[in-house]
């Protein structure tokens, strides 16, 4: 596989702004026209650093116990052992470096990896079968055929944790790391709301109905193909709270208690095996929307114990 570049612009500094337009208006018109004309963006590219990646790997150098994506400037020609030996780093699998990443580079990661796999998957129109173009900025791609023009999609992904009052309800999947849980999550099904897809999910995984929910955070996920996933609380009333796991979408599920949850909060990444050869009962790190979730869950139940 070939090498990919993925381009940011360099430190940014804003134009002296009036008092009707703010700096992040202005940045954010920038980045626009960075987008949608082509040669603003050549120009900009002179002075903008670089990410590497080979296929869907980005190269990174360890630091200490945590990757890093070590930027560059572009020049001659790229070959992938000389950027290794260059950069000291090495071309990782995504997943496998997720839980060691610098949390600075998680976004421009996370967004180079969706856009270039994008990129890959769209290099030909639906409609004329023929060829299409990226845009210089990498923002869009066009069919000169057809003038249809194509953007980048993310797929909507519900991710809820759900409570009966006094637990929590976590679960995980084969291709997990061992030990590792977390709150549901499912594609949203066309033609459904984000309420619809919550109830539908939670029934289908693990057999409850949802009695209420709330919406609580968003985030970019760039597995499998880009998510966006839309974090939510939902509780179940406290005569449905029998799990049926359904067995073609999860691994194991159950109830955990606040004192369970809490624990596992503290622990820093994937836990070592305990004397029995088990792994510790641990969740998903603090750049996971997940993880948010079942840490706001916590927070709100040790207030209330608080109060009580």
């Amino acid at each position: 596989m070939s090498l990919s570049l993925f381009w940011r612009a360099a430190s940014w500094k804003a134009p002296q702004a009036s008092r009707q337009v703010s700096t992040y208006v202005t940045k954010m018109r920038y980045l626009f026209e960075l987008k949608e004309d082509d040669e603003v963006c050549r120009k900009a590219r002179s002075s903008g650093v670089f990410y590497l990646f080979h296929g869907l790997a980005p190269l990174l150098q360890m630091s200490g116990k945590s990757y890093l994506a070590p930027p560059f400037r572009a020049s001659g020609s790229l070959q992938k052992s000389e950027m290794e030996t260059e950069l000291q780093g090495s071309f990782i699998e995504l997943r496998k470096a997720l839980f060691q990443m610098k949390e600075k580079d998680i976004p421009l990661i996370f967004t180079a990896q969706a856009l270039l796999h994008w990129h890959d998957c769209h290099q030909f129109c639906g409609k004329s079968g023929q060829p299409t173009q990226k845009n210089v900025a990498g923002s869009k791609r066009i069919c000169p055929s057809s003038k249809m023009i194509y953007y980048p999609q993310m797929s909507p992904v519900v991710i809820t944790l759900v409570s009966d009052g006094t637990r929590c309800l976590l679960a995980r999947q084969s291709s997990f790391p061992k030990g590792m849980y977390s709150a549901l999550a499912g594609f949203c099904d066309v033609g459904e709301t984000l309420e619809e897809a919550v109830r539908r999910e939670v029934a289908e995984e693990v057999g409850l109905e949802v009695e209420s929910l709330s919406y609580s955070a968003s985030q970019h996920w760039p597995f499998p193909n880009s998510s966006l996933m839309i974090g939510c609380h939902a509780t179940v009333g406290p005569g449905q709270t029998e799990i049926h796991v359904n067995s073609q979408e999860l691994e194991a599920a159950g109830w955990f208690s606040l004192e369970e949850v809490a624990t596992a909060l503290r622990r820093k990444g994937p836990p070592a095996r305990e004397q029995d050869g088990a792994t510790p009962f641990w969740v998903p790190p603090k750049m996971a929307v997940a993880h948010q979730l079942i840490r706001e869950w916590v927070q709100k139940q040790s207030s209330s114990s608080n109060l009580a």
